[in-house]
């Protein structure tokens, strides 16, 4: 006999009310039915670098969770990608196996793809992140080469320890830690803007270090366009204390007048060398007369005369003029304290008619110079690599000729190994701003995203 509507109704509530009594039990259901919440992802970096053929590309760090289930059960792929000819979905490799994982991506060609990050959990069920990646041409000595990014402009170096380093921007006031044995973002960053005075660039150009104090200077030059930027004639002190990851820097003392003092001196000598000439308004820095330094390191055995190496002018100012370097004996007042710079005799360096980008030398006095032309080119001219014991009367022995068919120009020597050691190498860094790095003809410095901007390090085998 079919039973009443009413009765149906009543057991059908009955039943509802059971079932939710054994839910609460976690008796009667199928297990985890419902329990399992939608996924989360999250990336380090949603922009990343990388280059064709690269050895120790940057990564991005993948953390990732789901309610209800343990994070080693979660699985992380790319899914897709927008253009598989830089970078499919294969080139993408993540290891690790719990709630953080590390994201590598091989790049296949030039350009720019988005690739799609999905995390699938239990229940099927799964969310998805994006990766904006770029990706640069393969270079020369690909395996000895490193990248460091969030910057495209590297101008000077001083060795930190333990495989550190502490790079300078000639396009910001910001020093940056990196991990030299890798490619990557720096690991710690000082913008010394505020602690100087300074609102414009000091267009940062060379450095050295003695002991726990490193000092730096601008290029003194004026700008591009020809004009004075006050902020450009800086020199200044910083303060290191602990090294490796643990570096960390303080601002110390600053002046602002070394330029003057050069210019002075040069008057006071005959115009030797063209200093007011290559300083007066609407003279461009970078020209074979002009007025521009691009190299800063102590003198053998000293701790307070600095040697300041000129990228211009030549001496003289033709076609196989010398490379310059203008002694400051006091130096360590000068940036440390703000004393009027006392200028001792000028060298002239033979250099095949090249001039200095970078000198630095290790606590043997063995000295590197990375020699480049005066001219504003990005690497279209060539660069050599020079040693030298820095005694003025003695020359500079050519090492070899660096390598200009990649984007960049060299600018800059980390440290000095032992010359006498057969195999010794050095890592040297370019300047890469004015590089399209990416085949859309965008300078580096201009890229909108500091993940996509990088600097080249390189090592050299300086004694083969």
């Amino acid at each position: 006999m079919p039973h009443p509507p009413v009765l149906r109704h009543r057991r059908t509530v009955a039943a509802a009310g059971g079932a939710l009594a054994l839910a609460a039990l976690g008796l009667g259901v199928p297990a985890h039915a419902a329990s399992y919440g939608t996924p989360t992802i999250t990336l380090s970096a949603g922009y990343l670098s990388g280059a064709v053929g690269a050895t120790a590309d940057p990564v991005v760090t993948v953390t990732v969770a789901q309610s209800g289930a343990d994070a080693t059960a979660l699985g992380v792929a790319a899914s897709a990608s927008s253009k598989t000819s830089v970078a499919a979905t294969g080139d993408v490799t993540v290891t690790g196996t719990g709630a953080t994982r590390q994201l590598r991506v091989a790049a296949h060609a030039r350009g720019y793809t988005d690739l799609t990050i999905k995390v699938t959990g239990l229940g099927g069920k799964t969310a998805t992140k994006s990766l904006h990646f770029a990706a640069s041409a393969a270079v020369q000595n690909a395996a000895d080469t490193r990248y460091l990014t969030g910057s495209s402009d590297a101008s000077a170096a001083v060795d930190a320890g333990g495989g550190y380093v502490v790079v300078a921007d000639d396009e910001t006031n910001t020093l940056r830690l990196y991990d030299s044995s890798v490619s990557g973002a720096p690991v710690r960053t000082w913008d010394v803007a505020s602690k100087l005075g300074v609102s414009k660039e000091i267009d940062i150009e060379g450095a050295a270090r003695v002991g726990n104090t490193i000092y730096w200077t601008g290029s003194l030059g004026n700008n591009k366009d020809g004009e004075y930027k006050a902020d450009r004639n800086t020199v200044f002190t910083t303060t290191v204390t602990g090294s490796g990851a643990a570096t960390q820097l303080t601002v110390g003392g600053s002046y602002k007048k070394l330029r003057d003092d050069l210019v002075a001196w040069d008057k006071a000598n005959g115009n030797r060398y063209g200093f007011a000439a290559g300083t007066a308004d609407g003279e461009v820095p970078k020209q074979i007369d002009g007025f521009n330094i691009e190299g800063l390191e102590f003198a053998p055995g000293s701790t307070t005369t600095a040697y300041l190496g000129f990228r211009a002018p030549l001496a003289p100012p033709k076609g196989g003029g010398k490379a310059l370097i203008v002694p400051v004996t006091n130096f360590d007042k000068v940036a440390g304290s703000g004393a009027k710079a006392v200028i001792g005799t000028p060298i002239e360096l033979d250099l095949g008619g090249l001039s200095i980008r970078d000198i630095r030398k290790n606590s043997a006095d063995q000295y590197l110079i990375v020699a480049g032309s005066w001219a504003a080119d990005d690497n279209s001219d060539p660069y050599a690599l020079y040693s030298w014991d820095g005694v003025a009367s003695h020359a500079p022995v050519k090492r070899l000729d660096l390598p200009t068919s990649d984007p960049g120009g060299w600018e800059a020597v980390v440290d000095v190994p032992d010359l006498n050691t057969p195999g010794a190498r050095a890592q040297l860094i370019t300047d890469a701003g004015s590089a399209d790095l990416y085949g859309d003809g965008t300078e580096a410095k201009d890229l909108d995203h500091d993940e996509w901007k990088k600097s080249r390090a390189t090592w050299f085998t300086v004694n083969g």
